[in-house]
This record gives C-alpha cells, sequence and structure tokens, in this order.
C-alpha cells in the first residue's frame, strides 16, 4: 500500500523559516517526479516545486528563490526547505508523487505564517 507522510509544517512568523519532509513507502518511487503542491483557505491546489527525472527541478513563481526541494538519493524522499516566508505562502501543503501528474497524494502539513 503506497503512502506519502509529510511533517514539517506549523506556525511561522513572516520572514522565518521551516522545512518540510515527505517520506513516501510502498514501493520504489525513484524513476518518480515527485513534488509539492499548497491549499490556501478558500482557493485551488496549486503547483508549488517538483523534482523531475534527471534531477530537474521546478518551482512556481511565488516561491523561486525562495524555496529550494531536494530529494534522497533512494527516491523516496523529498524535502522543501522554505525561506523568507510570507502571509500568501499559509496554505496545507501537500506531497505528490507520479510518473507524469500526480498519482498519489499525502494528507497535507499545515503551514501558518504570521504577522
Amino acid at each position: 500500500q503506497v503512502q506519502l507522510v509529510e511533517s514539517g509544517g506549523g506556525l511561522v512568523q513572516a520572514g522565518g523559516s521551516l522545512r518540510l519532509s515527505c517520506a513516501a513507502s510502498g514501493r520504489s518511487f525513484s524513476s518518480y517526479a515527485m513534488g509539492w503542491y499548497r491549499q490556501a483557505p478558500g482557493k485551488q491546489r496549486e503547483f508549488v516545486a517538483a523534482w523531475r527525472s534527471g534531477g530537474i527541478k521546478t518551482y512556481s513563481e511565488a516561491v523561486r528563490g525562495r524555496f529550494t526541494i531536494s530529494r534522497e538519493n533512494t527516491g523516496n524522499r523529498v524535502y522543501m526547505e522554505m525561506n523568507n516566508l510570507k502571509l500568501e505562502d499559509t496554505g496545507v501543503y501537500y506531497c505528490g508523487v507520479g510518473p507524469s501528474g500526480i498519482e498519489y497524494w499525502g494528507k497535507g502539513s499545515p503551514v501558518t505564517v504570521s504577522s
């Protein structure tokens, strides 16, 4: 059974940092893309960052330069270092994995940025 478990979210002041982790189990995902999405209150889920095949990293414009995605060599763990957090970064952060689109989702880790 495939499971994705996120951790590392929490409450942080604007300008602060958090590090999210996602652990996938149930099979090897070394050939799959893994990434992060987020959903702010009252808004749709949106792409944040992804680590794709070949080590290609992509970011949304909203987080580029502030967030950094990384991945373990085994391929089943992905991390996201979030720096200089802004109020608009508040939301539930979801880890996703799939061969192209997202096939599996975690349950999410809430991040709240306060002023």
